[in-house]
């Protein structure tokens, strides 16, 4: 029995006893909600032009018109782009409606294009996604030829103890050529030169719906992918995220998190290596309506090497919430694992080694908006990175400069500056620029920073020239990243700029056709040394969308 119980019988069998009746107190508490607002200021990634095919969004619920708002955040600019290098980028630009469609098409380059996106569930205690694409295009290069294939499942459940749980499951492949090689008179056997990729990862996580009792905030998440290429190279990568809060009073926060980072890399015909890095994450969060702050620190164990990062952002709030200052200092290990370089540059060589790269950020900026349809946004950085990636071509005989090593920069430091202008008016208009500039200085082992961007310039305009007709096009331009030649001499690949539009209109309930026209000004421009890209190309087709969601 209870302490309380226990007591209130004893008090009962007393009154009893002496035939007193005594009026007793409600000693009990008041019952009510707490309800807790995380508050983090982060500056989160400026929303990237997304120059990939865009699905209609999968969801079972009553169909919503969301206007297409401009990202009005920050990004920091201190690691390499990640533009793609062959210019096959699909994309359209219709609204839709459905919880489920199939977009399908054929394009100039041999183009096959097919994307289906379904969507199952309630909407509300349990729900599945299934999203799968396939695209492949062949160059007039030889070998210039590359394809992708992603199928995805992710799905949630709410069970009756407070409690909803995500999953996924996914597969990527990706397969392409090392044509990069000079002159291109040689020959090569197609094995050698064949560079494909296959990711096989997995999710699963849970968290609280409401607070505890005690007012904890809890969301562990673990996530697993396994890598691997052609050549028999492979990495297991393990990441377990344990985060938890606690609020104190109706203003402050206390934020502790612990991060397991784990990477099994596993060369041929070599012994496997281990890239184990994990780090804390303890903070305090104050916030009201003029001036939010994280304080905290993030102590991380690299390999067996402790760092001390700090962990401070702060936001000052106009009354109005139209203009916002922030200001940070912060820290965290990047993992540099196989699957990650790969994702940076498809034409590597496997390194002989990982090194992590540590980053420290200090940054002030500001964000706002005027009037209702307004939007702008900067802010300026200085960075610190130790052991940061470069690449450069292997300019050996044998290999001719098709593939790339990978160099590690001991200490590097970025000056960042970057920017975004947007104008929206509802659905039917939306322009976005930004720019983000970065100069590389500091280095100590490398005479420039191989194979990072130094000024890029993005530009998306999206209109909706009549109800069922819409047109989009993205600019994007950027200055050439240096390259090391063969006698160890930096030179500077040129300046690109491309065009894309595309166009989208409705032709009966369910289906609409599709046009995208990419590199329209038929630049083979080089985002990476001896590899340029498609010239103008052109990819059409219909989109089916069914089990259509009445408004």
């Amino acid at each position: 029995m209870k302490p309380i119980h226990y007591k209130i019988f004893l008090s009962c069998i007393a009154l009893v006893l002496s035939g007193i009746v005594q009026a007793q107190k409600d000693t009990t508490g008041k019952g009510g909600i707490d309800i807790i607002s995380s508050f983090k200021p982060v500056l989160r990634n400026t929303a990237k032009i997304n120059f990939n095919a865009s699905p209609p969004p999968a969801d079972t619920s009553k169909p919503r018109l969301n206007y297409d708002i401009p990202n009005q955040n920050l990004v920091f600019g201190y690691q390499p782009g990640s533009l793609k290098p062959l210019a096959m980028n699909i994309d359209s630009v219709g609204k839709f409606n459905n919880s489920s469609y199939v977009k399908a098409g054929f394009g100039s380059l041999r183009t096959p294009f097919v994307q289906l996106g379904v969507s199952l569930g309630d909407g509300h205690s349990a729900g599945l996604n299934i999203y799968a694409k396939h695209v492949a295009s062949e160059g007039n290069r030889d070998y210039q030829d590359f394809s992708a294939t992603n199928i995805k499942l992710a799905g949630y459940f709410k069970s009756g103890n407070n409690l909803e749980w995500n999953a996924s499951l996914g597969m990527k492949q990706d397969k392409t050529y090392k044509y990069g090689y000079l002159p291109t008179t040689l020959n090569f056997p197609t094995d050698s030169i064949r560079q494909n990729f296959q990711t096989i990862s997995g999710r699963l996580g849970f968290h609280n719906i409401d607070p505890t009792e005690f007012g904890l905030i809890y969301a562990p998440d673990l996530k697993i992918d396994v890598f691997s290429d052609n050549l028999k190279n492979s990495e297991s990568n393990t990441v377990l995220n344990l985060p938890l809060q606690k609020k104190l009073g109706s203003d402050l926060l206390i934020n502790l998190g612990l991060t397991f980072d784990l990477s099994r890399v596993s060369p041929k015909d070599k012994s496997a290596v281990n890239n184990t890095m994990y780090f804390i994450s303890p903070s305090v969060s104050y916030k009201n309506p003029k001036f939010n702050l994280l304080a905290g620190i993030r102590p991380s164990w690299d390999n067996g090497s402790f760092k001390m990062f700090p962990n401070v952002l702060a936001d000052i709030n106009t009354p109005d919430q139209r203009f916002v200052f922030q200001l940070g200092w912060t820290g965290y290990v990047r993992k540099s694992s196989y699957l990650y370089l790969a994702s940076q540059n498809p034409w590597l060589r496997i390194p002989r080694d990982f090194k992590n790269t540590w980053i420290e950020e200090r940054f002030a900026g500001f964000k706002g908006s005027v009037g209702d349809h307004f939007t702008y946004s900067a802010k300026v950085a200085y960075n610190k990175l130790n052991n940061q990636p470069l690449f450069v071509n292997d300019t050996t005989t044998a290999d001719a400069g098709k593939s790339f090593s990978v160099l590690y920069e001991p200490k590097m430091n970025v000056v960042n500056f970057g920017g975004q202008v947007g104008f929206t008016k509802g659905e039917k208009f939306s322009l976005i620029t930004g720019i983000d500039f970065n100069q590389y200085t500091g280095l100590t082992q490398n005479a420039e920073a191989w194979g990072l961007i130094p000024l890029e310039l993005k530009a998306a305009l999206r209109v909706q020239i009549i109800r069922d007709l819409f047109l989009k096009t993205d600019l994007f331009a950027w200055s050439g990243s240096y390259y090391r030649r063969k006698d160890g001499a930096p030179i500077k690949l040129s300046g690109a700029s491309d065009l894309n539009a595309g166009l989208e209109f409705k032709i009966t309930k369910s289906l609409n056709l599709w046009a995208q026209f990419n590199n329209i000004f038929n630049k083979e421009y080089q985002r990476w040394n001896q590899y340029p890209v498609y010239g103008f190309n052109f990819v059409g087709g219909i989109v089916f969308s069914f089990d259509q969601k009445n408004q």
